[in-house]
């Protein structure tokens, strides 16, 4: 319907039971007004590059028929220029959200990440990025990116390149998900390849430490010498804790959470079923391990879902950081979690056990290597070189 669109027609105008309803102006071509059931809007349209582009100006009452007229102008105006409002209007929004808008929308579509790796991302956001919180995405430069590296890399050179490659992740996000109508990204350049750029990464030499053959005696006292703790935390659990890693390899996180469905007592086996490489792993016990959890099964007396439980959120123990320094002060032997998995991989490997087994038991992936696809991972195939691994650490340990 064509009408010069006025303050006292567009009042006039009922709304439809249904649908809607256009009215365009007679004065203003490509000015019109869109009529619902509950709504009066004005908009704008014309054409770019052959192609209908309608932008909306905003609802009858919040704008009067003679504002909504000059916006229209100003629409139109680009519209005649060859430049398209919508991608404009897009573009202005996509450069101006800020690196914590980016961050949320990166978790909400990574929903599958793992929580462990949720929490060292959010703990860099806190972190070493609390003050670009709120800037712009766009606004963090090639220069600010190089001075935030050197800046964390005085205290850290490890924590320095994670913190970086988390933000080229973020950057990554971005230029796929902030486009303009023609697909084209927004943000076109990811500012981290200054440090590829530049050489400008750390060279930080992966960690090799284990606990020595010579070292295994003095660290297995301690921990069965463990003082009981002020904390509710057993000593009896972070002691079985503890000699869980270093018998199995786990990671710390899939010892902490193991439950009590995963492990099979009747088959002696113990099951890790989403782990760090999404591939369910799982492990025969070894004599010793049957006996550790067939104790801690029957002191749990179904009080637990977990084998280490804890009074925490998670319903399972906190990692016993304080118990560990514990030990480490009694033998003199410095360790970390992932020192005991070393620890258990390294003696494996000495024991001449077929590097297949090995990967096995340590679930780590083999996607590149053809042959490896073709052997069937079966837990009792792993039984002879676990209890052998088991033997000779009793043995080191002179348990």
């Amino acid at each position: 319907m064509a009408h010069k669109l006025t303050k006292s027609l567009v009042d006039s105008i009922p709304n439809p039971d249904s649908g809607q309803m256009f009215y365009r102006d007679t004065e203003l071509k490509g000015f019109g007004l869109r009529v619902g059931t509950g709504s009066k809007v004005y908009f704008a349209e014309g054409k770019v590059n052959n192609k209908t582009v309608r932008v909306t100006i905003g609802h009858h009452g919040v704008f009067t028929a003679e504002q909504a007229r000059q916006q229209a102008k100003n629409i139109l105006g680009m519209i005649a220029g060859g430049i398209n409002p919508n991608d404009a209007d897009k573009a202005k929004r996509a450069k101006s959200v800020t690196l914590q808008q980016v961050f949320d929308a990166y978790l909400k579509a990574r929903n599958s990440l793992k929580p462990r790796t949720v929490y060292d991302y959010s703990r860099f956001m806190k972190t070493y990025f609390e003050e670009w919180q709120n800037k712009p995405l766009a606004d963090i430069t090639k220069d600010l990116i190089e001075r935030k590296h050197r800046q964390i890399g005085e205290r850290s050179e490890a924590q320095a390149n994670l913190a970086m490659r988390f933000m080229r992740a973020i950057f990554n996000f971005a230029i796929g998900q902030y486009e303009d109508s023609e697909g084209n990204p927004i943000i076109s350049d990811n500012p981290i390849k200054r440090l590829s750029q530049t050489r400008s990464w750390y060279r930080v030499d992966r960690r090799q430490t284990v606990i020595k053959a010579h070292e295994l005696p003095a660290w297995f006292k301690a921990v069965n010498a463990l003082p009981e703790t002020s904390n509710g935390i057993n000593r009896h659990a972070v002691k079985d804790y503890l000699l869980l890693l270093i018998f199995t390899g786990l990671r710390r996180e899939e010892a902490l959470g193991l439950r009590w469905e995963y492990v099979d007592l009747k088959a002696k086996t113990l099951t890790v079923p989403d782990p760090k490489n999404r591939q369910p792993h799982t492990l025969p016990l070894s004599d010793f391990l049957f006996d550790l959890l067939k104790a801690r099964y029957e002191q749990n007396q179904g009080q637990s879902l977990f084998v280490f439980p804890g009074s925490g959120a998670k319903g399972y123990m906190d990692d016993p950081g304080k118990q560990m320094k514990k030990v480490i002060e009694a033998s003199g032997v410095s360790f970390t979690p992932h020192d005991l998995r070393r620890t258990f991989i390294t003696i494996a490997e000495s024991l001449d056990i077929s590097a297949y087994a090995l990967k096995r038991l340590a679930n780590h992936k083999m996607a590149n290597d053809v042959t490896a696809g073709y052997i069937i991972g079966d837990a009792e195939r792993l039984r002879a070189p676990m209890q052998r691994i088991t033997d000779y650490l009793l043995a080191a340990m002179n348990a």
